[in-house]
């Protein structure tokens, strides 16, 4: 019996229809186009602005665009990640009122947290699920509404974040395609870098926390940068070392969108050429768990089956990673 991997078989998502354009955002903070652009590659992002509204609502889309588009069976999905930082709400999951509302009533559900890592993380624990033999169909769920933890008169993270969600169906493949090999990493030192302050068990919701607008993200982008710079390409490199692939091997570089100046790094140092990187942060910015699984709904017509992705991501707490997969058919 051949090695069962695990393949990603179909995508979905979705984006709100308000678009917030860098022009808008100078009438509301001190920046202008040229210096969001130049420094982040960021040209607009999208915003949910329904305030009855949360990440369900984003997650449920993107889930009924990917069943809708491959005629798929909701009840035949045995489990539903939703990798978020933005979930509904604290203690009741996301995942599961999502997986109700989509018609997936046999499958289990769960919320997975890791920043802007959160969907590779999520590839990681569906692939594993799906390597263990006992279940068969994988929904991998990636949306945030950032807009609703954004203070938009911060000028150093209002101009970043959007709202979008993305997800992926993983399946038993036993023509060797799908996850290879996967390199994770984390590192507390990135706690006070970029985080919520109150609101957790640490500083619960109070009336001077609301007050002293600690409800929303705060980051040292300097510190964040650097540190995303240097791991993103890292992990990158160290798994095409470790799958001896060179960089004319890898066919494209899906990387997270959280700025052009870090993919570019990223690029770099494996050396892949532009024309190999997937890239429409100019379009969304950084959509936190989004980010990959519209990557590969936007281009999904250019990749071909056996193709060779590397993944990589970078996000709060730190955590940070790489994954190599292969493309496992042809849309």
């Amino acid at each position: 019996m051949n090695k069962v991997s695990a393949a990603i078989t179909a995508v979905g998502s979705y984006v709100p229809d308000h678009v917030l354009t860098n022009k808008m955002l100078e009438s509301m903070v001190d920046t202008n186009d040229e210096w969001i652009t130049t420094r982040t590659g960021i040209k607009e992002r999208r915003i949910l602005k329904d305030p009855d509204k949360g990440t369900s609502f984003l997650g449920i889309q993107a889930a009924k665009n990917l069943i809708e588009k491959n005629n798929i069976n909701p009840e035949e999905i045995d489990l539903v990640i939703f990798s978020t930082a933005t979930p509904d709400m604290p203690v009741a999951s996301t995942a599961a009122f999502t997986a109700s509302s989509i018609g997936a009533t046999n499958a289990f559900s769960f919320d997975l947290q890791a920043a802007c890592s959160s969907f590779l993380y999520g590839m990681s624990t569906a692939a594993s699920y799906i390597e263990s033999g006992r279940y068969k169909k994988i929904l991998l769920i990636g949306a945030d509404k950032m807009s609703s933890i954004i203070d938009y008169t911060d000028r150093a993270t209002c101009i970043i974040f959007g709202d979008g969600a993305g997800a992926v169906l993983f399946e038993p493949n036993e023509e060797g395609l799908g996850l290879q090999d996967e390199y994770l990493r984390s590192d507390g030192i990135g706690r006070n870098f970029l985080k919520i302050d109150a609101g957790g068990s640490l500083l619960p919701a109070n009336e001077e926390t609301v007050a002293n607008r600690q409800h929303f993200v705060h980051q040292d982008g300097k510190s964040v940068f650097k540190f995303a710079v240097s791991n993103m390409a890292d992990v990158s490199a160290k798994i095409m070392e470790r799958n001896n692939l060179t960089d004319e091997d890898v066919n494209w570089l899906v990387a997270h969108q959280a700025n052009k100046r870090i993919i570019d790094a990223t690029a770099n140092r494996m050396g892949v050429p532009e024309e190999k990187v997937l890239m429409n942060i100019q379009r969304y910015g950084n959509t936190t768990s989004a980010t990959l699984p519209l990557l590969l709904s936007d281009f999904e017509s250019k990749l071909k089956k056996g193709d060779n992705l590397v993944f990589a991501a970078f996000g709060g707490g730190f955590t940070w990673g790489s994954i190599y997969l292969k493309w496992a058919y042809n849309s």
